[in-house]
């Protein structure tokens, strides 16, 4: 797909693991071993687009450091930068004095998906689409806004989150635009695409197609689902060509030390320098540079920063452990619990469950 370029949208705002880790924009965040933006735009590349335009308000500086100018992923990356924040629909436009191809994918920074490239492309041409929209279907879609179509795929209108949804499909965060549709965004303010492009443009009768399908896909906007995003990455159940490693049940990066009956699976990615005693317990983790996983320790569906200390026999379920802090020897920590920077919690100094009588 030479003749396709794509933009990708990096908002400002952050998960809310970043303050108990890194300053980076969530885009950044080290997941599966590597930014979270490098595994879309491996797809990307995987694709065969060459050319990625990235529109970023937030930090862009730490893009380009990274990324450079694309070469090194085979591709060719321009940046361009907001003064303030657009939405969507703005940061689309803000980009188009930098596009030259008549069909242009566009792309949500911060969701996790597998749905094929080259079929959202194939929908857009063979229906003469203005714009077209990779549609997910979820098991329960009342958390999400709906988008129904009709027996030609054709979207009939953009639904707000109801309790009753009269349709499993939902909008995905990747699009095909038609170079001529950008330029009728309007400019230099922001604008959403889901509650102003989108719906004026079915006013008009323009053609809105949907491509459909069930692709894996997350939303990365927790920190539950970046962990489980990064396991499921590692377990290669969501693609990407991005990964330090094979998949498989772990990523153990370069100078890690793990215990030989120390049990470590789910997805795990364990990060360079990292050490895991004697007969510890690891599952679906994300142990980054520098952690430390006592002996006998459980660490479950959870994230430990650059540095980080679990003392023996702790154990960490659904829980946040920010750089350099030390989760004192026994504690519990469960159900999302969080735990900020530095922070040294003695040991047994903290238990985070109920009595069990």
């Amino acid at each position: 797909m030479d003749d396709v370029e794509a933009v990708v949208l990096v908002g400002g705002k952050g998960t809310r693991l970043q303050p108990l880790t890194f300053s980076a924009p969530k885009p950044m965040l080290p997941t599966a071993g590597v930014p979270f933006l490098a595994h879309l735009l491996s797809r990307i590349r995987a694709a065969g687009v060459r050319r990625v335009v990235l529109g970023t308000s937030y930090l862009a500086e730490t893009f380009a450091d990274y990324f450079g100018d694309g070469t090194t992923l085979g591709l060719e990356i321009t940046y361009v930068v907001e003064e303030v924040p657009l939405g969507t629909g703005g940061g689309i436009r803000n980009v188009a004095k930098h596009l030259t191809s008549d069909d242009v994918l566009i792309f949500n920074g911060d969701v996790l998906a597998g749905t094929d490239l080259r079929a959202v492309v194939a929908t857009h041409r063979h229906t003469d689409a203005d714009v077209t929209l990779h549609l997910v279907r979820v098991p329960d879609p009342r958390a999400y806004g709906c988008v129904p179509t009709d027996g030609d795929g054709r979207v009939l209108e953009f639904l707000e989150k109801t309790a009753n949804p009269p349709t499993d499909q939902i909008n995905a965060g990747c699009y095909v635009f038609r170079r001529s549709v950008i330029d009728t965004i309007p400019e230099g303010r922001p604008v959403s695409v889901e509650r102003e492009t989108f719906p004026r443009l079915l006013a008009t009768g323009s053609r809105v197609s949907g491509h459909v399908d069930t692709a894996y896909w997350r939303d990365m906007g927790t920190p539950a689902d970046l962990v489980h995003g990064s396991a499921d990455l590692v377990r290669g159940v969501a693609p990407s060509a991005a990964l330090a490693g094979p998949v498989g049940e772990a990523l153990v990066l370069d100078g890690a030390r793990i215990a030989d009956d120390a049990r470590v699976h789910g997805g795990t990615t364990v990060g360079r320098g990292v050490r895991i005693g004697a007969g510890a317990r690891v599952e679906g983790a994300m142990l980054f540079d520098g952690a430390v996983v006592g002996a006998g320790a459980v660490v479950q569906h959870s994230v430990l920063g650059m540095g980080a200390q679990v003392g023996d026999g702790a154990v960490l379920v659904d829980a946040i452990v920010g750089d350099r802090a030390v989760i004192g020897a026994r504690c519990e920590l469960r159900a999302g619990a969080r735990v900020w920077p530095d922070v040294v919690l003695p040991p047994h100094g903290v238990r985070f469950s109920p009595d069990v009588e």
